[in-house]
């Protein structure tokens, strides 16, 4: 069995380190350059080539960003259980580009949308065809990227190997620089990309984006003989249903025996614990009732609806903590959600002058998101991670917890600085006696919304790296696509209760007189600023609790392999020493 073992990790480690990273990188610049050109104005395109309501292009946008953050979650079970990430990430792509295609398409060919509008006459909607066209692209779109979103991280991860000292610490370092060189590709689409679409044409606009995929996935395919490829180790999920099924069928189990006496088989364990086997736990005792070796189990080859190791159990445990921090980012994404809708509209009504000629698109505001979120990711690599280590020992400065902390504060400040902005927008618009001209500029300047935008950034840097780090180091080995669709699916459901919130405020603030906090047509007339305090205080609250949850966490406990063990031969239980 050591001898398989050796043999499994020197096929592994030959290949993967350093070298690998251009082949990745430059498939996640031209890939996000695609996903981020094609989605950031997409507002604009469904408003002003479909001819949308703004509501309902808003919620579309929502639902479909929702629906592609939860496809992930199938994209993993397929890489983790059957062909591993490298395929996975090759076939979502092309899937991906498919649906690019036919957009693009549908923007070149005036026969697949409405017609221009004409003066004050009201504006032809798309037909059904139209949007068929339309929600099949998005479809494909959120089918690709279910395949690349939870893979293309942790196999990016997967290029280090972590029982090598040498290489561990940069596993962590390559999640700010993969945070970074993503966002360095998103400041050029919202720059560039945007800039064509609104000035130039959409089929160029929708284009551009669509090479770059193609390029993407060719740059992906030519590294193929460089990675370090980990084979899929069966279904993530049959293993924790197993454990619960086993738990569930000895609870009537009276009294569980010491925890050297439970069921451990290293050779059954073998292909998940190559990192290391996880150590038995005081927590959630039910579940232990599955390692109990009783009557009629063969620990030989255990049935293992009936019978489960250890580091089975423990991995089960192991996602069972993480949910409530799991919890703890949805609202974060429904704050940040706002900036793609209303903030957006906000843009749309104040001066947005550079000089005399030139005037930033409103859908480019995003840029200082992205520039926040990239000076404060390259200041926390280069000089915060070197202070915080003075004082707390820590190789990465501080722990990925406390570093969510802080963006949650940041985050909470955003949304309470947006609401005082709104109120000074509007207090422009009654002076210049602009409150009933929807779409009249304000003599405002666009500059105003650059702290929100800014803090929001801010708060990226800190809660979404640390988001990402927590996943990857604190799932199961085997289950890093699956803890990455994770991280995925709190950003869908991010999406859906900014939908849900939208909808209800909506709803629930409508005045006899047409008044709504939220109106449809004209954002002078509503109360958007309640609307943002809302989310502050929803999003206070959620600090507390994740406090709570941090206060309660505990970290997996692993055993690294030590070749020198000592294991009885009969029956593969091992005494662990922790």
């Amino acid at each position: 069995m050591e001898h398989n073992e050796n043999h499994h990790a020197s096929a592994t480690t030959k290949k993967g380190g350093l070298v690998t990273m251009p082949f990745i990188f430059a498939n996640e610049v031209t890939e996000k350059l695609a996903v981020v050109g094609f989605g950031t104005n997409m507002i604009s395109y469904l408003t002003t080539q479909l001819h949308m309501p703004l509501t309902k292009a808003a919620n579309t946008l929502t639902n479909f960003g929702g629906t592609a953050s939860l496809t992930p979650l199938l994209g993993a079970f397929i890489s983790d259980a059957y062909v591993g990430k490298f395929w996975t990430i090759t076939v979502a792509s092309i899937i991906y580009q498919i649906g690019m295609i036919s957009l693009t398409v549908s923007a070149v060919v005036p026969q697949l949308r409405p017609p221009p509008c004409k003066g004050e006459e009201v504006c032809q909607q798309a037909n059904s065809g139209q949007l068929a066209i339309l929600y099949v692209s998005l479809l494909l779109g959120a089918l690709g990227s279910g395949g690349i979103r939870p893979c293309v991280v942790a196999f990016g991860a997967d290029q280090f190997d972590e029982s090598d000292p040498k290489q561990s610490t940069k596993t962590w370092g390559y999640f700010n620089w993969y945070y970074f060189v993503m966002g360095a590709s998103i400041l050029v689409a919202v720059t560039v990309i945007v800039y064509i679409q609104d000035n130039i044409g959409w089929g160029l606009g929708l284009g551009i984006p669509t090479v770059a995929m193609f390029l993407s996935i060719i740059a992906f395919i030519v590294g193929y003989p460089l990675y370090r490829n980990l084979d899929p180790s069966g279904s993530p999920f049959t293993r924790l249903v197993q454990v619960a099924v086993a738990a569930f069928r000895k609870r009537k189990i009276p009294n569980l025996p010491p925890a050297q006496c439970l069921y451990q088989n290293d050779e059954l364990d073998a292909s998940i614990s190559l990192g290391g086997k996880l150590l038995h736990t005081e927590q959630m005792k039910f579940l232990d009732k599955a390692t109990v070796v009783t009557e009629g189990d063969d620990t030989k080859s255990p049935n293992l609806w009936k019978l489960n190791t250890i580091h089975r159990v423990e991995e089960l445990k192991s996602l069972i903590r993480m949910g409530p921090i799991w919890a703890s980012g949805i609202l974060l994404i429904t704050a940040y959600a706002q900036q793609g809708t209303f903030s957006l509209q906000q843009a749309k009504t104040m001066d947005r002058h550079l000089t005399k000629t030139f005037q930033i698109p409103a859908g480019s505001m995003s840029v200082f998101t992205i520039t926040a979120m990239l000076a404060t990711t390259a200041f926390y690599d280069r000089v915060f991670i070197r202070i915080a280590r003075r004082f707390t020992g820590l190789d990465r400065g501080i722990s990925f917890l406390h570093r969510m902390g802080i963006g949650f504060v940041i985050s909470t400040l955003a949304t309470l600085v947006a609401g005082f902005v709104e109120i000074k927008r509007k207090k422009a618009a009654m002076a210049h006696g602009l409150i009933d001209h929807s779409s009249a500029i304000i003599p405002i300047s666009v500059f105003w919304l650059v702290p929100q935008y800014g803090l929001h950034g801010i708060a990226e840097a800190f809660m979404s790296i640390g988001h990402l780090e927590f996943f990857y180091d604190q799932a199961p080995e085997s289950m890093r696509s699956t803890a990455m669709a994770l991280f995925w699916t709190s950003i869908s459901l991010g999406n859906y209760v900014s939908t849900l919130l939208v909808t209800m405020v909506h709803k629930f603030t409508r005045g006899p007189n047409g008044s709504n906090w939220l109106p449809d047509n004209n954002l002078n007339k509503g109360k958007l600023e309640y609307f943002y305090w809302l989310i502050t205080i929803l999003q206070f609250l959620n600090l507390i609790y994740y406090i709570f949850c941090v206060k309660y966490y505990t970290y997996k406990p692993i055993q690294v392999h030590d070749k020198d063990s000592t294991s009885s031969e009969e029956n593969q239980v091992e005494l662990t020493t922790v």
